[in-house]
């Protein structure tokens, strides 16, 4: 063989996927006859895309798991490791995902620390590719409801860690946080890769294959193959950005609106709300706290299902528009309850009565949040950015939206010591600008190809 011919192979081998998922999926469909009743069922379409969706959304079960584990397990950490309240802080910042036996073998606050940092580089990966995978392999009229499993798998998770909390102690519920991601990595053998991804690769039987199969064998792909191979040989005329591009409105409006909707998420306060929701409650006189934290997680999970019923059919836009309006009103309220209280005796009726809308206003945020401003600036992100960034775009936008995170978290307990109000009150103004934001710059994807939303941006 030639010293060109090996080079050529060496090529091929670097386009190749790292993992051979799915190798099911390019069996021909005379083969049919020789397969099982339940590999026959993975063949048709609709099917196949949800299954491929379920698979991936272990990983946000994980994510959702990891950000709910600080609740109910950080005051027993504190006590049975004699953490100080600053290394407790740092640890409860740090964002999380592969460390659960780093926590669970814990003996002091590094081992803590650790685990928290090997966990926060896992989901980190997650929270950015599972929403692109399934924008990417979702048929257009399902890809606002199939995109939004990513941040209901996440409230399923953070459900699940304080249910969980429950019952076991924090090494036995690190040990436990494991299993989805085991799940997930089991999973990736048999499911395809993105065909779009595939195509941009230039493997193009392979990219044909995969997307036959999540469409179904019966479906006449030609139309949605021939958009795709535009779209790619078009990205595909300049492989180098410049800075300078960065000026075109092609790359600049999509990369404005996908990392500020993320920023402005975070920015709203929620990690803070969610992450020290046992400590609120507790402050706010709930003997059960941790019970009470639960109640909220379950909450935010119906609410999460709901908009993903909604999404294909209310539209993007209009659900953050109700969504950030929501969550500004709300933290309004608890803003206004919470100065109430600085001011009335404690016991006064009113005092308690401030405290009961407090927790409704704090109630009425998961809800909303739920709504749209959780899951949408995940799938609006992965929809908008130009195939040709998008690698380096999602990840830039995946940065900034865990910066946001980990300040909120860091800030949160000591602007709640500092005045409860104002800490609200600052939320509040936020998400104020969030409404302004998404009314004047965000725009509606829904029915749309990816091709058609990101040409639209020239």
């Amino acid at each position: 063989m030639s010293q060109r011919d090996d080079a050529e192979e060496a090529r091929d081998q670097l386009r190749k996927p790292l993992l051979q998922t799915g190798s099911w999926y390019r069996m021909s469909s005379r083969q049919s006859s020789i397969m099982s009743s339940s590999a026959q069922m993975l063949r048709d379409g609709s099917v196949s895309v949800v299954l491929c969706v379920l698979i991936v959304a272990l990983g946000p079960i994980q994510f959702g798991f990891t950000c709910g584990y600080s609740s109910p397990t950080q005051a027993e950490i504190i006590s049975d490791l004699k953490l100080s309240i600053s290394e407790s802080l740092v640890v409860a910042a740090v964002p999380n995902i592969i460390g659960w036996l780093s926590i669970s073998f814990a003996v002091d606050s590094s081992f803590l620390f650790m685990g928290r940092l090997l966990e926060g580089f896992g989901v980190g990966i997650i929270s950015y590719t599972v929403p692109v995978y399934i924008a990417e392999i979702a048929p257009q009229d399902m890809r606002g409801s199939l995109g939004s499993v990513n941040q209901l798998s996440v409230t399923i998770g953070i459900l699940l860690s304080y249910l969980l909390g429950l019952f076991v102690n924090w090494r036995m519920l690190a040990v436990l946080g494991c299993f989805p991601c085991a799940l997930l990595i089991l999973g990736l053998f048999f499911i395809p890769e993105s065909p779009r991804w595939l195509a941009k690769m230039g493997m193009t039987e392979d990219f044909e294959s995969s997307l036959q199969v999540l469409r179904g064998y019966d479906t006449d792909i030609t139309a949605e193959v021939n958009e795709i191979k535009r779209a790619v040989a078009s990205s595909s005329k300049r492989t180098t950005i410049r800075f300078a591009d960065l000026k075109r409105r092609r790359y600049w409006f999509p990369l404005m609106v996908g990392i500020g909707l993320l920023v402005l998420q975070q920015f709203s306060g929620i990690n803070g709300i969610f992450f020290y929701s046992s400590n609120i409650f507790a402050n706010a006189g709930i003997s059960s706290s941790n019970l009470a934290t639960c109640g909220l997680g379950a909450i935010q999970v119906i609410a999460t299902g709901i908009s993903s019923w909604l999404m294909d059919k209310a539209g993007r836009r209009l659900l953050l528009i109700i969504s950030t309006t929501g969550v500004t009103l709300s933290l309004l309220l608890v803003a206004i309850a919470f100065y109430l209280q600085g001011i009335l005796p404690q016991d006064s009726d009113l005092y308690h009565i401030m405290g009961i809308v407090s927790l409704g206003g704090l109630v009425a945020v998961v809800i909303f949040f739920s709504v749209g401003l959780g899951a949408i600036p995940w799938i609006i992100m992965s929809e908008i950015l130009p195939v040709n960034i998008k690698g380096i775009a999602g990840s830039v936008a995946t940065l900034a939206n865990w910066l946001a995170s980990w300040l909120v978290t860091m800030t949160a307990n000591l602007l709640m010591s500092w005045s409860s109000a104002g800490t609200f009150t600052i939320y509040t103004v936020v998400s104020a600008f969030t409404v302004i934001f998404v009314s004047l710059w965000v725009p509606e994807t829904k029915g749309r190809t990816l091709e058609e939303i990101q040409l639209s941006f020239r």
